[in-house]
């Protein structure tokens, strides 16, 4: 279409004799330079994006999943970190936000032979989470006991869960992970060349009756992690009405690039009951992350983001103490996260679970590779851009030429009026 707008210029031109030299040498110029800006431009020969983003991405973000980067065709995490980080974090932010409390994605899959200083570039790009088993010296979660106490020890996250594959899952090694403690991160793949990938369903089963997991991502647990270091908060209580605000400490958690997700903060109220609030109540169950609220005894769960200024109307005001923050959301034991690597196609790796929305889903994309002897065709496509290009220009060359000619061999009236 391109192509022909600019014919049709070219015709016009000749038409009012504005095709000079200087001006067909700018125009073809211009010609060539669109060229370079067409669809297929070389940056992007090799691979294709997932259209599913587009479509059930936005689902999936609503059931709070999160998206992160597995890595970009044609470019090396061993030569260029850097690059693939960069790379591969604009593909995501061009389509899709990365989760619903935080729009700048985290967590990314890094190869095992990174070094130190390789994983410390990824980070300059915003992503602070690195899996799984990435062969660092400081680990996080790759045990119960193996808490994280610097960021940089997220630069190695342990897998502790195994596989979601059927045939590879082992339900009760799961169920002594979890019933362990800490975070126990599992691992899915939707495709495995030609292959569909089946997935356990014993193993989920068995998760949807555990209620003292804590279901989320790796960005949020990162985050929760971070704001635990990071956030403050403000609290009174007069004539019965408890004010609460967590306060975040921007410059920490902007260092941490963490999300503000809801953390769940420990008040002892005594004898005191809850009677109103302008939170919504929890479950005890409540498994995702959500803002809200639930009292047992005398303690007071508080699950809040920063800067949200909650109130309860207590039965009495003799007395209440905050006492720190839970180590996960809502008081659970054990968080489980599930890293969906090298997700090419969201709706083949995604769609079984489509009813088991407790489970959420660290989707690590990466474009679709080109098959294997078809990588000529971008190529073959901007050969034949310039092509058309340089016929459309030696052809008007040669009309303008003639044009000339023509005006040349016309005889040049001395006077008299136009013709009519």
């Amino acid at each position: 279409m391109s192509l022909m707008v600019t014919s049709v210029f070219y015709v016009v031109m000749l038409k009012w004799g504005l095709l000079e030299d200087c001006h067909m040498r700018m125009l073809v110029l211009a010609m060539l330079l669109s060229a370079t800006f067409a669809p297929a431009v070389l940056a992007d020969a090799g691979w294709e994006e997932d259209g599913w983003l587009a479509t059930i991405g936005a689902e999936r973000l609503e059931k709070g999943d999160e998206f992160g980067c597995y890595g970009m065709p044609n470019l090396s995490w061993k030569a260029d970190p850097g690059a693939v980080a960069l790379e591969c974090r604009e593909y995501i932010e061009e389509r899709i936000e990365a989760s619903i409390w935080g729009s700048n994605p985290i967590s990314t899959y890094t190869p095992s032979d990174l070094s130190e200083s390789q994983h410390t570039v990824v980070a300059n790009q915003g992503f602070k989470v690195h899996g799984d088993e990435t062969g660092q010296s400081n680990t996080a979660w790759h045990s119960a006991e193996n808490v994280p106490e610097d960021d940089y020890d997220w630069y190695d996250l342990g897998r502790r869960g195994g596989s979601l594959e059927k045939g590879i899952a082992d339900v009760s090694s799961l169920e002594s992970e979890l019933d362990a403690g800490g975070l126990v991160n599992m691992y899915w793949i939707g495709r495995i060349y030609d292959a569909t990938v089946r997935h356990d369903a014993g193993v989920v089963d068995m998760l949807s009756e555990r209620d003292d997991v804590w279901f989320t991502t790796w960005g949020e647990a990162f985050s929760y992690w971070a704001l635990d270091s990071c956030n403050s908060h403000n609290d009174s209580l007069k004539d019965g009405l408890l004010h609460f605000e967590s306060v975040d400490s921007t410059a920490c958690s902007s260092a941490y690039k963490a999300w503000n997700v809801p953390l769940t903060w420990i008040v002892d109220v005594g004898n005191a009951q809850v009677l109103d609030s302008s939170l919504d109540e929890l479950d005890v169950d409540e498994s995702n992350t959500n803002e809200g609220w639930r009292q047992e005894g005398s303690t007071l769960f508080i699950s809040v983001i920063s800067g949200n200024e909650v109130t309860f109307n207590l039965s009495d005001d003799d007395y209440y103490e905050v006492l720190g923050k839970t180590q996960f959301f809502n008081n659970k034991t054990t968080a489980l996260t599930v890293a969906g690597h090298a997700t090419t196609d969201l709706f083949l790796w995604s769609k079984r679970f489509d009813d088991h929305d407790f489970l959420k889903f660290t989707w690590l994309l990466t474009p679709r590779e080109i098959e294997s002897g078809l990588e000529w065709l971008p190529y073959a496509g901007l050969g034949v851009l310039l092509l058309s290009v340089s016929g459309i220009w030696l052809v008007l060359k040669k009309d303008a030429l003639e044009h000339s000619k023509a005006e040349d061999l016309m005889p040049v009236a001395d006077g008299g009026d136009d013709d009519e």
